[in-house]
């Protein structure tokens, strides 16, 4: 499961509204998706780090579902 709580930490400290994110090419949509944790591309990704200046790690943590690990035996 991927988690965006890092993204909104990094807009909040880098004082980026989500309106500079869409006006600097995030499209609604997308934002829509980082706000309910759901897939976005590497695209994505890449673009905001350039935007805020950081890295993909200040942006998302990958979760591991548990429901989905397998065992190794």
């Amino acid at each position: 499961m991927y988690n965006y709580n890092p993204l909104w930490q990094t807009m909040k400290l880098k004082n980026v509204s989500t309106y500079k994110l869409i006006k600097s090419g995030i499209e609604s949509k997308t934002l829509y998706n980082l706000q309910h944790n759901k897939n976005v591309t590497v695209l994505t990704l890449e673009k905001l780090c350039t935007i805020l200046d950081c890295k993909v790690e200040d942006i998302v943590e990958i979760v591991p579902d548990k429901d989905n690990q397998e065992v190794d035996r």
